[in-house]
């Protein structure tokens, strides 16, 4: 992770999720799961890992997508990627979470599965399912010789295609898995499971990408906090959960027309923005995130028991951690590009975005902005991401294509 390790803390900011979240606007489940964690990463780390793992307890509720009106269920698929001794290991606070839903409702999968196991645990479990790994050498063992497999198999799930088998005894299949998933590992280990960007399955994986190390505390030795019971309390409401919308039967969540709308302008300007900056291949990525994002919608929506429309809180919520997760998912799509001048965007500090913006013209193109930018000795893919924040903060405002102009 040596690409990240020497970001400034202002870039760290811009990628942190929690730290610009209102926490009374999240569920109250979520705000005492998030409390476990000590640092900004661990918080982002353990928010990424409860809504994964609690969107495996959302069975039946769906909603709609695209112009075919594609039936799309809460199941979120999360791999986190960061180096050894990053803390990454409060993601497994999720996994105790899930263990008492287990209790009553199996739907744990192994990690340590062969493709054929992991299949069989799945269809016993009706389709439904949870798969939690934190020893990424675990992962690279089992799918060194079958990642393509997986990684088809788990495309498959994410878009709730049947994924079907053939052995001696007859073939089988399970006609709309749902399976939510959660990994953790180095990046030599998610790229087994992803080995290019133009693979199918790296715009339908949320990556989170984590810098630096934890710093070692002697309370990590101590006795057992009081707080280690929090998974379990909140295990048993997602239990009651699950078993609610278990007992009514499927049916249909939704956005509002005005959040529908919204969503839409909103990855817009992401896609015009990342497109000039990673290229036509992280289109996919942009686009398959407004999935995501009504996903979580969907999940936050459900904690409280709102199963028929989104509310405006929740809504924004969902939209705060998909556009950051969009900033996650740029860097890891860098990372397999092995393009070391992007994955290393020199940022300035505020008095320099001054100068760069006050040095445009009232109406300017995207090419005028970029060489005043690279005149102050700014990056190309950092003066693409200002203009994206004077877009939101309203300062501003887009004419046409790679045309905008300041609002006075």
């Amino acid at each position: 992770m040596k690409e990240f390790q020497n970001l400034n803390q202002e870039e760290q900011v811009d990628l942190r999720i929690v730290e610009h979240l209102d926490m009374q606007n999240l569920p109250e489940s979520i705000q005492n799961m998030l409390s476990l964690a000590k640092t900004e990463e661990e918080k982002d780390m353990l928010l990424m890992a409860t809504l994964a793992a609690a969107s495996a307890c959302v069975p039946n509720l769906y909603f709609r997508y695209g112009p075919t009106g594609k039936k799309y269920y809460a199941n979120l698929q999360c791999f986190i990627l960061a180096s050894s001794a990053s803390g990454k290991g409060i993601a497994n606070q999720a996994l105790e979470m899930m263990r008492v839903v287990d209790e009553q409702y199996p739907m744990l999968i192994a990690g340590d599965s062969t493709l054929a196991a992991w299949y069989k645990a799945l269809e016993e479990q009706g389709g439904i399912g949870y798969m939690h790994e934190s020893e990424g050498s675990v992962i690279t063992d089992i799918w060194r010789n079958a990642a393509a497999n997986y990684n088809t198999a788990l495309r498959k799930a994410a878009e709730h295609e049947a994924i079907s088998r053939n052995r001696v005894k007859g073939a089988s299949e399970i006609a709309c898995p749902r399976l939510s998933m959660l990994l953790t590992g180095t990046f030599s280990q998610y790229k087994a499971l992803v080995p290019s960007v133009e693979n199918g399955y790296f715009s339908r994986l949320l990556t989170l990408v984590e810098r630096g190390s934890h710093p070692f505390e002697k309370s990590y030795v101590t006795a057992k906090s009081e707080n280690s019971a929090i998974p379990k309390i909140v295990g048993r409401e997602l239990s009651r959960i699950y078993s609610r919308l278990m007992e009514e039967g499927e049916r249909e969540w939704s956005l509002t027309d005005a959040q529908k709308e919204r969503l839409g302008e909103k990855l817009e300007t992401e896609y015009r923005t990342l497109i000039d900056m990673l290229g036509e291949n992280f289109h996919s990525t942009v686009i398959r995130m407004a999935v995501q994002i009504e996903r979580i919608a969907l999940i936050l929506s459900a904690m409280r028991g709102n199963l028929v429309e989104c509310s405006d809180f929740d809504y924004q919520t969902a939209e705060l951690i998909g556009s950051k997760m969009l900033m996650h998912m740029a860097m890891a799509y860098r990372m397999i590009k092995g393009d070391e001048q992007e994955t290393m965007p020199e940022v300035k500090g505020l008095d320099q975005r001054k100068v760069v913006f006050d040095g445009l013209k009232a109406r300017y193109q995207l090419n005028d902005l970029i060489k005043e930018a690279q005149s102050q000795g700014v990056s190309r893919s950092s003066a693409i991401r200002w203009n994206n924040q004077w877009i939101e903060k309203g300062m501003v405002r887009k004419e046409n294509h790679g045309e905008y102009r300041k609002v006075a």
